[in-house]
């Protein structure tokens, strides 16, 4: 029987030699060329070298400062019928507090080297980390199709001869290009990719500020609207927790966490603020201005609104609009190579294929995805940013209140030996329960296209997103103190 076994493993061996030396081999001329083909060990302290601090301003201000939060911004007049005065009023005091939490995040990778899902394992434990892994692949994977889906309508508005399928797969490519070669050309590219950007809603101001004041009156807005519309762009923001501590592992670990953690919350902040008032004021708006509303199609396609006031100038408008769709890449790049580093924390066996395999995976899913979700863009972009919210609120609160209440913020009480040995993890027990606890009364409070749960209508809205993070902040510290007694870990 042994001789059997020890046969059968030796013909595996020998099955599986030629495909690692394959692999070894692309790797290996694949890292001359300066691609990232490292795994998801922590960096460890001597290779966290980089000192370029103000990068964490740009890598989240040029994520940010585009279509997509844009889109959210025109959510609030378009989709929840709320006055421009009252979206503006939620999205400065939701994006003052929510930008914290990312921000913060941010301030992890610098100090530990640790990928967020890694991260995740001194909270959740090895096992249990599975989940949050699990929930990111699908949560990067949704926030890639929004971001193909308003890139690819934005560059189909400018010629007949374009349309949203084509536009989507161009934007998909771009976006696989940047990403493929890794943190460092991420990086590199973040430093400049909000120059079109900025450029483009400068001009906008331009020339249809003058309209923004003749935004047509609508009814004062329910309860529901105003929280419906406040969750949906914190979920927009705080979702980015899934992936600030990935940016910032080759930084140096004897960076200020202050520092790190204002560079981010600025890049956060200043973008999304810009970006969403300018979405909701646009989107207002448009109903006054016929050649807007034409081109918003209902409130279907943002990049038809937008290519729709830069025609005013135009070629020149139409070269704008070209830009600012062929930048959606600065929000994918981050969104796909985190997909990539999360897919490889689910099992050691993901971890023995490289990264860059599973970003051509994610560009395969993504494009026929996106080309479906296109022909609802509103509802596909409200479900999706709020399914993410309700997950990514309690994955926040359980690795902060660990952070804070048990490792006491100190950087010291994480054993970075300790990220692949599942006994000496946390158990994992308290985070799930917790989890199931915020899930159980997210369900009743969550308002979506597909199920509205009792609480939600009753009035409410959707405050799925704010009671789960409370409930998660209750239920874990109790149930950890029990898990460390019972443990010891």
């Amino acid at each position: 029987m042994e001789d059997q076994k020890s046969g059968s493993v030796t013909e595996s061996d020998s099955t599986n030699r030629p495909r690692e030396r394959w692999t070894t081999t692309v790797t290996e001329f694949l890292t001359r060329w300066g691609i990232e083909t490292n795994g998801i060990d922590p960096i460890p302290p001597e290779e966290r070298t980089d000192t370029k601090l103000y990068q964490m301003f740009f890598v989240w201000f040029s994520a940010n400062i585009n279509i997509l939060a844009f889109g959210t911004g025109s959510a609030g007049p378009a989709f929840f019928g709320l006055g421009l005065r009252d979206s503006f009023i939620i999205i400065l005091v939701v994006d003052i507090i929510a930008c914290a939490i990312p921000a913060y995040f941010a301030v992890f990778g610098p100090k530990l080297g640790m990928r967020s899902m890694v991260l995740a394992r001194y909270s959740w434990g090895y096992f249990m980390a599975i989940l949050p892994s699990a929930f990111t692949v699908f949560s990067m994977q949704g926030f890639l199709i929004l971001n193909c889906i308003i890139g690819g309508q934005t560059l189909a508005s400018v010629s007949s001869h374009l349309d949203d399928t084509l536009g989507i797969v161009i934007i998909g490519v771009l976006s696989l290009v940047v990403t493929f070669f890794g943190y460092r050309v991420i990086h590199l590219y973040e430093t400049i990719a909000w120059i079109p950007s900025v450029i483009t809603f400068v001009v906008m101001l331009g020339l249809g500020g003058k309209h923004l004041t003749e935004a047509p009156s609508v009814p004062a807005p329910s309860a529901s609207s105003v929280l419906s519309f406040a969750t949906t762009t914190a979920s927009s923001v705080i979702s980015w927790c899934m992936m600030t501590p990935d940016y910032g592992v080759y930084h140096t670990n004897k960076a200020s966490s202050t520092r790190v953690f204002l560079y981010s919350y600025a890049g956060f902040l200043i973008a999304s603020l810009a970006a969403h008032f300018l979405g909701a004021a646009f989107a207002a708006a448009a109903p006054g201005v016929p050649s807007w509303e034409t081109g918003f199609d209902g409130g279907n396609s943002v990049g038809g609104l937008i290519e729709a006031v830069l025609s005013a100038s135009g070629g020149f408008g139409k070269f704008l609009t070209v830009l600012v769709a062929l930048s959606i890449p600065s929000a994918c790049a981050p969104t796909m190579y985190t997909f990539a580093s999360s897919l490889m924390t689910i099992h050691v066996w993901f971890a023995r294929v490289p990264r860059y395999v599973y970003t051509i995976i994610s560009e395969a899913i993504l494009i026929p995805v996106a080309i479906v979700g296109a022909k609802q863009f509103y509802t596909t972009f409200v479900d999706v940013l709020s399914v993410i919210g309700y997950w990514s609120t309690i994955f926040a609160a359980i690795v902060l209140v660990e952070h804070f209440v048990f490792r006491k913020n100190e950087w010291a009480r994480y054993d970075l030996s300790q990220w692949c040995k599942p006994r000496e993890l946390p158990l994992g027990i308290a985070a799930l329960f917790a989890f199931l606890c915020a899930c159980g009364i997210i369900v009743p409070c969550m308002s979506q296209a597909w199920y509205a749960g009792p609480i939600a209508n009753a009035g409410t809205g959707d405050i799925g997103v704010l009671v789960g993070f409370a409930l998660a902040c209750i239920v874990y510290p109790a149930s950890r103190a029990v898990e460390r007694a019972v443990s010891g870990r």
